[in-house]
């Protein structure tokens, strides 16, 4: 038998390979000729992502005096009230407010669902749960569109509301009529007006029975399942989304790339009366987070953030963002239980958030005199 002369075959390189090829050249050579570089990018990184630790709970040295920080402890509280009021039958207060009044805009009743939800959810429970209800109801894709238009004009955190709350308290502004505008109105407007503009394919469905959203655990493993609720959504969601944004910026800011990038999101948004740091973080990180920095500066020092800056910052934070939520944690939910593709569903939600981002700066520099 002729003996076959095999040669074994070469493994080609694949474009991860040929990416961490270039990563360990570029690190031999930054070791070589600039090692201070590299340890000043990680530094930089540190140095920055620390600042979420002391936002939320160490606390830090201002002008002299230490400032404790209980911005932690206050997002886990807010989420025990939450969850409270939701035992108490508060979402389903809601639900049967508002749910019939879509009936008169000749919409699927089932579309406000979602965003009343939200108010004392979070927006991932909200499309889970809500999704199933539309496609249930019968609700047109249109209409499941408009369900996550509207989602995204309330908070995804009741904890956000509560530390938006102390801020607006603390330099005097009128909170009623702010949380009206923030929080109820869009419910009310955004689905009539998306209904008769872009997502025209609808019809008015009264529903009939709707599920309960009241949970039936007892009082005792409510309170202490909704604080450790918040120490989760503290230690596990924002402090390690916050890490990694601070991380990457301060990496960035090292190497002088930040500053264009804050200097056009800055511009944007003092443009729309809308406090800059708050409002990159309620774009970037998280809202929570926005709320806790904006209510830290203000008790610290009230005067320090405009009233109208403020309220600009409230009402961005009472969305879907950060950008994560919307290009990465909508359109995955949405689509696994509903009749949406992950693209559209996540147009529908870069739509709701751009709304809410105009509907933060009319607010701020249209209605502010009046909220003060």
């Amino acid at each position: 038998m002729a003996e076959l002369n095999s040669s074994p075959q070469k493994r080609a390189f694949t474009k991860i390979e040929y990416v961490g090829i270039t990563l360990v050249v570029l690190s031999i050579i930054g070791l070589f000729f600039n090692p201070a570089a590299i340890a000043g990018v990680f530094n930089g990184m540190v140095e920055n992502a620390y600042k979420i630790f002391q936002i939320f709970i160490f606390g830090f040295w201002r002008d002299g005096v230490w400032s404790p920080s209980i911005v932690g402890v206050a997002i886990i509280v807010s989420v025990m009230i939450g969850r409270i009021l939701e035992r108490l039958g508060f979402t389903d207060a809601l639900i049967r407010i508002f749910v019939p009044i879509m009936k008169y805009f000749k919409v699927n009743s089932a579309v406000v669902i979602p965003a009343v939800y939200n108010i004392l959810g979070d927006i991932n429970a909200a499309g889970r749960i809500a999704g199933p209800i539309l496609v249930k109801a019968g609700a047109t894709k249109d209409e499941q569109k408009i369900a996550v238009a509207t989602m995204v004009q309330s908070q995804q955190s009741f904890s956000t509301f509560m530390l938006g709350l102390l801020a607006m308290t603390t330099v005097g502004i009128q909170v009623f009529p702010v949380i009206v505008i923030a929080m109820i109105l869009p419910m009310i407007v955004v689905p009539p007006l998306l209904r008769f503009t872009i997502y025209r394919q609808a019809k008015a469905v009264t529903l009939d029975e709707l599920p309960h959203f009241t949970p039936k655990t007892a009082a005792l493993p409510t309170i202490f399942g909704a604080a450790r609720e918040g120490a989760e959504l503290l230690f596990l969601l924002i402090i390690p989304a916050g890490v990694v944004i601070y991380a990457i910026i301060g990496g960035l800011d090292y190497l002088g790339l930040w500053a264009p990038v804050k200097g056009a999101l800055t511009a944007m948004l003092t443009g729309l009366s809308i406090h800059p740091e708050t409002g990159i973080l309620s774009i970037l990180v998280s809202p929570t987070l926005a709320m806790g920095v904006l209510k830290a500066t203000v008790v610290a020092d009230p005067t320090a953030i405009a009233p109208k800056l403020v309220i600009g910052s409230f009402v961005l934070a009472c969305s879907g963002f950060p950008f994560s939520v919307i290009f990465g944690q909508i359109p995955a939910v949405w689509a696994s239980c509903t009749d949406l593709t992950e693209k559209e569903a996540m147009a529908a939600a870069v739509l709701g958030a751009t709304m809410k981002l105009i509907t933060a700066g009319l607010v701020a520099t249209l209605l502010y005199k009046f909220l003060i």
